[in-house]
């Protein structure tokens, strides 16, 4: 007989939109030359790349059905929103990240109707001020350079306009072994469609 190993009590979580994979290609294709350059940093996986609305943190695996239901609510009730990868940047010498352009207003409201919902489940979380941005890659410790380098080559990057598709509630491995870093979509719901509009700009009439 085979033992099977328990599912964990707990789950580490977090909120976050993902962008499609073109312009994920998009990015990746500019990165090329930085993948080669600095093989020591510790990369992202391309399909990880997400752009995180709220990190509620280690959680009992029982708080994630509540949050479930709740976060369909602001999903179906928001038309997508129009954003675009831009420039790069970087947090303490160590994390490298690209920028996020577009509908910033669109994107702060949409985080504080997730947060609040989350808090409304009863579920206490370090709230940080969103500074929206795609986390690409890792420096050592003993390597303080790699990472202002490499964002400082993507100074110039403007990525392609794209509209969110989905709110994702998303479950990693982190701090679970000595391997990398994995994410897993709990549950996803797809944003309501953007409003129909006439020829003139205006919003059609019911007959």
């Amino acid at each position: 007989m085979v033992d099977i190993p328990p599912e964990p009590s707990t789950v580490r979580v977090f909120v976050a939109l993902a962008p499609p994979d073109d312009a994920k290609d998009e990015l990746a294709r500019a990165l090329q030359p930085a993948y080669t350059r600095y093989p020591r940093l510790r990369w992202n996986r391309i399909e990880d790349w997400h752009i995180t609305l709220a990190f509620l943190g280690e959680l009992p695996t029982t708080a994630v059905p509540p949050l479930r239901s709740a976060l369909a609510a602001p999903a179906a009730s928001r038309p997508a929103l129009s954003l675009a990868l831009r420039g790069g940047g970087h947090f303490d010498q160590r994390l490298l990240f690209s920028g996020v352009d577009g509908d910033l207003d669109g994107l702060h409201a949409l985080a504080d109707d997730v947060r609040g919902l989350i808090g409304s489940c009863g579920i206490e979380f370090r709230e940080r001020p969103l500074r929206p941005h795609l986390t690409l890659a890792r420096a050592r410790r003993d390597d303080p350079t790699s990472v202002p380098l490499v964002a400082a080559g993507l100074t110039d990057f403007v990525g392609r306009p794209w509209r969110t598709e989905r709110l994702h509630l998303v479950g990693s491995n982190i701090g679970r072994g000595p391997g990398p870093i994995r994410y897993r979509d709990i549950e996803s719901w797809r944003f309501a469609a953007p409003t129909p509009t006439g020829n003139d700009g205006t919003t059609p009439t019911e007959p």
